[in-house]
């Protein structure tokens, strides 16, 4: 993962899509592309560090698609967030993540079919692409802080190279709350 990142990285912001308590003193966010392998592969990582640090980090996932490389991500992207509008965020997320070789509108409809979206809202979003605006602004903020491949973590606004595996995502959250 190529990661160029400022001292200070990203922080929440109202828009973030958010697990865990708004008490938790750690911060991890992840940028990330829905028709990613890497991300796939740490999808995973995820669903354990979230158990693992339970309520002692909130996580917010923003998107990074690349569509040099992955053409259904922006779709996809744009999928989730039309689901964060109707507070399913997170199941869609999950399902883009699982059925990451199937991401063509048909597929996302499904999807949204399946975690009980109204389906007429969603595709009415989605032909108008409401939410591309937010997926591009999301991606604009990871080239701002230096993210040039996903995922990109940042543990309290430093990045996190992931490239030789989870580990070092949960040794630095374990080394911030020891910090603490």
């Amino acid at each position: 993962m190529a990661i160029h990142a400022p001292t200070r990285g990203p922080s929440l912001n109202p828009v973030d899509h958010v697990l865990g308590p708004a008490s938790a003193r750690i911060v991890v966010i992840e940028y990330g592309d829905f028709e990613c392998p890497s991300c796939a592969q740490a999808y995973p990582g995820v669903k354990i560090l979230l158990k693992r640090f339970d309520r002692r980090i909130r996580f917010a996932y923003r998107h990074f698609p690349i569509v040099e490389a992955h053409p259904h991500a922006e779709l996809a992207a744009e999928a989730s967030e039309a689901a964060g509008a109707q507070g399913k965020f997170w199941g869609m997320h999950d399902q883009l993540f699982e059925n990451q070789q199937h991401l063509k509108l048909k597929a996302l409809r499904r999807y949204a079919d399946a975690i009980g979206l109204d389906l007429t809202r969603f595709d009415a979003e989605m032909a108008d692409h409401i939410y591309l605006q937010r997926v591009q602004e999301h991606l604009a903020s990871g080239r701002t802080m230096g993210v040039h491949s996903t995922p990109g973590f940042f543990v309290d606004g430093t990045v996190v190279d992931v490239s030789f595996g989870m580990d070092r995502l949960f040794d630095a959250v374990e080394a911030r709350i020891k910090s603490r």
